[in-house]
């Protein structure tokens, strides 16, 4: 699904809009530098671009923006529709896809439990989940539909895309600072501090199997012109 998108007022949207429309270098050349490119000019945004309406991209559609092909295990035997809707996509020189996550708040990411309303696609969501907490070997006992269901449902794609596609992906979490329109963190050690106390709720280890691809950029939103 394709879902265009309003230039955004404040907030998450509105910093990653900015971001990665008008300033994409301050993320690229960390960006290039994690991931082993020789130049951050490798590195394409695919969404969620100003010609694009902003576009962000969920489903098949996501994967189909990128350019993708799943020759081992399908999108549609992993979730259900409606999946996650990514804050954007980007892919590089060298075949790499990075999927996005933002935030701007810490409580932006204490998110809803999973809205599935049949018992199929709970079925299906809650057994991707189990077999993602088995591979990175997390607790099995703590419900990863219920809190941090957006965290577990990214981490889950990434799963997909990595293990059981052996695709080059990435999670890239974007942490915004000093975004003073929602009150958010002023410094890097306060996400930090939240981005702790959630994985040690979910009982995800320090180190685990997917750790090296999931990756975490801090970027001041007084670095973004007016923002």
């Amino acid at each position: 699904m394709r879902v265009p998108q309003r230039e955004k007022l404040r907030g998450s949207q509105k910093c990653l809009q900015i971001l990665v429309n008008d300033y994409p270098s301050l993320i690229n050349t960390q960006l290039a530098f994690w991931i082993g490119l020789p130049s951050a000019e490798g590195i394409h945004w695919r969404s969620p671009l100003k010609q694009d309406e902003y576009a962000e991209y969920r489903d098949s559609d996501a994967i189909d923006h990128l350019g993708m092909s799943l020759p081992k295990r399908s999108l549609e035997s992993f979730w259900p529709r409606q999946g996650p809707q990514w804050d954007a996509l980007a892919k590089t020189d060298r075949g790499d896809v990075i999927l996005v996550e933002a935030k701007a708040h810490i409580r932006e990411m204490v998110t809803d439990p999973c809205k599935a309303k049949s018992t199929r696609s709970q079925d299906v969501i809650r057994e991707s989940l189990d077999a993602t907490k088995r591979f990175l070997g997390a607790n099995p006992d703590v419900d990863w539909m219920k809190s941090f269901y957006q965290y577990t449902n990214r981490l889950a794609h990434l799963y997909l895309l990595r293990e059981l596609n052996s695709l080059p992906a990435y999670l890239l979490l974007v942490y915004f600072i000093n975004d003073q329109d929602v009150g958010g963190p002023g410094s890097e050690q306060q996400w930090q501090g939240a981005i702790q106390l959630r994985d040690s709720y979910l009982r995800i280890p320090p180190k685990h199997r997917l750790s090296e691809y999931i990756l975490h950029a801090f970027v001041d939103v007084g670095n973004l012109g007016s923002a």
